[in-house]
Order: C-alpha cells, then sequence, then structure tokens
C-alpha cells in the first residue's frame, strides 16, 4: 500500500486493481505509459537477487501492447489466484522499486 500512497502523493494514478492473499500473495506492477503501451513488472527471481536483498522486481514487458499484459497476468491468475495486481498510470520511468536486468 505504501507504493500506491507515494504515487498518489505524486499525482501518479496508482490502485490496487486485483486484490489477492494478504500473506501469500506476489505483486506485479502494471504501467500504462499514457501513450497507447504498457509494462509489467513481476518479481525476481530469488537467484537474481544479491543476498539480504528484500523485494526485487525485474520488467517482464517493455512497452508492451495493452492486450498483451493483460493475457500475461490473466495466466498467472490461473496459475497463482494469491496474486495482486498493482495499476500504475505515469509517463515517468522511475518507478522506485528496485530492478534486476531485463528478462524479455
Amino acid at each position: 500500500m505504501a507504493f500506491v500512497r507515494r504515487h498518489n502523493d505524486l499525482g501518479h494514478m496508482c490502485v490496487v486493481a486485483r486484490r489477492g492473499d494478504p500473506i501469500a500473495g506476489q505483486v506485479f506492477i502494471e504501467v500504462d505509459h499514457l501513450d497507447g503501451t504498457r509494462s509489467l513488472y513481476t518479481p525476481a527471481p530469488m537467484v537474481s537477487r544479491g543476498e539480504g536483498a528484500g523485494l526485487v522486481f525485474q520488467r517482464r514487458f517493455d512497452h508492451a501492447e495493452p492486450e498483451k499484459i493483460r493475457e500475461r497476468i490473466a495466466r498467472e491468475v490461473e496459475f497463482d489466484p494469491d496474486l495482486w495486481v498493482l495499476s500504475l498510470d505515469s509517463r515517468d520511468g522511475d518507478l522506485g522499486i528496485d530492478l534486476v536486468r531485463d528478462s524479455q
């Protein structure tokens, strides 16, 4: 919820688009770039995180068609119904999250 509040305070529209399990649910971040494209960030695999690192994300899609992002989220929800999805409208590339290298 801190992510949502921070971005709304910055003037970006950010909402919880899908609520998952408050303890076990992973978090996906969908970014609408307001130019007809979207990006998707998912938790990075443990092996790609540094030792002692907290939550680290990877960019799964960068400026892709919105339908492609929706399809990926729908497939993941079928596999993991505990999934959370945060939806952010932002032209700014800095999300304020820790990222590993691109995995496209």
